[in-house]
């Protein structure tokens, strides 16, 4: 829909390139996307607007920026950030954008199990398997949780992410939140590299995509901060 939007909008064929994809059912708060145009005026607020007037409900164009003819849009990130929503208290208008866990989890045990998250490590444990890449291994810059009456955010941010990692982890994270398994357990998980001994992985609409990170140098001067 949105390349074909845009294709319409200018007279051209476009090509969209997304910094990544999701599993199914998982949300966007933000995503970047690249495309090349021979035209120079895609950052005008006009523009923007005429766009979002025919996407669909589900989809909004926020901002158009100019960067580097070479730059792109997945390569380029450098870090990207996921958070995924918990709530205890039924809410049917949360049913589509939160996991409804009633059971009373122990957030105390889930941060420390969030300590073992942290720097390099192979996620081979919680990746979904056979999976297309080259390495398993990621560097976690930040992992924990919070508490917000009756939801539950986690929010972690690393240099990449496998197919289904955060789910897995949440997943994993909510049997020690349980007391099923201790911190200590979740950090021999993660060390065993074997999927069999995680957890199930977390229900897809909890998650979101919130942010994506990128050199300066990437964005043409005038959108550098």
């Amino acid at each position: 829909m949105l390349e074909a939007t845009l294709s319409a909008m200018c007279r051209e064929t476009i090509a969209v390139t997304g910094a990544g994809r999701t599993d199914a059912g998982v949300h966007a708060g933000y995503f970047v996307a690249h495309i090349d145009s021979d035209l120079d005026n895609l950052d005008q607020p006009d523009f923007i607007r005429k766009v979002n007037r025919f996407l669909n409900k589900d989809v909004a164009v926020f901002s158009i920026v100019k960067v580097k003819p070479d730059s792109h849009a997945r390569f380029d990130a450098v870090s990207r950030t996921y958070h995924y929503f918990i709530h205890q208290q039924k809410d049917p208008f949360l049913q589509e954008t939160s996991w409804y866990h009633p059971v009373v989890l122990r957030t105390d045990r889930m941060n420390e199990a969030c300590a073992a998250l942290l720097g390099q490590h192979d996620f081979t444990s919680f990746s979904k398997l056979h999976t297309d890449v080259k390495t398993n291994i990621c560097m976690i810059r930040e992992a924990g949780w919070i508490n917000e009456g009756h939801r539950l955010i986690f929010m972690i941010r690393a240099d990449r992410f496998l197919r289904n990692m955060v789910r897995a982890i949440v997943g994993t994270m909510v049997l020690v939140g349980k007391e099923k398994i201790t911190p200590e357990d979740f950090y021999r998980i993660m060390e065993s590299c074997d999927r069999g001994l995680a957890g199930a992985s977390a229900p897809p609409e909890g998650l979101f995509l919130t942010g994506i990170e990128y050199p300066a140098d990437v964005f043409s001067p005038r959108y550098r901060k």
